[in-house]
């Protein structure tokens, strides 16, 4: 059983393209997530583009990367794909990390794939709870429910649970980084848009609505996205 992590890199975003080129304290962004994913417990690390541009970076610096399709609608489809093309198997757990983290720690990527440790486990991601000063109303910060066993029950854009007595209810908010059974993910890419995923836009209720488990582990560490260039100006704010 290979471990394996791949970076999904487009060029075309639409708040930011060319967004993996970027340069952070004079290297492009994907090269830091790429080298920060690699200090993990993974044994390969691949981005998947659809670019020639982020092909050739790539490989500039020495890091491993696949040509994929342009026609992938998530990061998902993309994975499967770039997991076809280097050989994964039937066993294999596929780490999706998403290439604007480039400050993504080693100790999350390891979390994850300790989840796999539990034969239940199909799927797994990150959850965080809420701090004192951000707002559980905000629709772009995804919530998440789960069992005493760290199942996930539910993710929504909503703030749940409800507080209908209490105020004081911890929150917990879904970070966008999956981890899959190869065999799974082979399955999820084949699935057709349910409704839930299409009231409130999140693809992994598709999964939960097809009736495949994902898991959580906790982290206290705030994964910084990078999704405007505006962005860019949290950097300063962080020691690499």
């Amino acid at each position: 059983m290979r471990k394996i992590g791949i970076i999904p890199a487009r060029y075309g975003s639409t708040r930011f393209p060319g967004k993996p080129l970027v340069q952070i304290l004079g290297k492009p962004m994907i090269q830091h997530v790429y080298e920060r994913v690699s200090e993990s417990l993974l044994d390969e690390v691949v981005v998947a583009t659809d670019n020639e541009e982020i092909f050739q970076c790539v490989q500039q610096f020495g890091g491993k990367v696949v040509m994929t399709s342009s026609e992938h609608p998530s990061g998902t489809d993309r994975c499967g794909e770039a997991a076809q093309l280097i050989g994964a198997e039937y066993s294999d757990i596929i780490i999706n990390i998403q290439g604007d983290e480039p400050f993504i720690q080693k100790d999350q990527i390891n979390s994850l794939v300790k989840l796999f440790e539990n034969p239940d486990v199909q799927i797994a991601t990150l959850v965080k709870p809420f701090d004192s000063k951000e707002d559980p109303n905000n629709p772009n910060q995804v919530k998440v429910v789960f069992s005493s066993y760290f199942k996930a029950l539910y993710f929504s854009r909503s703030p749940i649970p409800y507080p209908r007595e209490s105020a004081n209810n911890q929150y917990y908010k879904h970070l966008g980084i999956y981890a899959y059974l190869y065999s799974v993910l082979q399955q999820l890419i084949k699935l057709p848009v349910s409704s839930l995923e299409k009231i409130e836009k999140l693809e992994q209720l598709r999964w939960l609505e097809s009736h495949f488990s994902i898991y959580v582990s906790i982290t206290h560490h705030e994964s910084i996205a990078i999704d405007t260039p505006e962005d860019l100006l949290k950097i300063d704010h962080l020691n690499h």
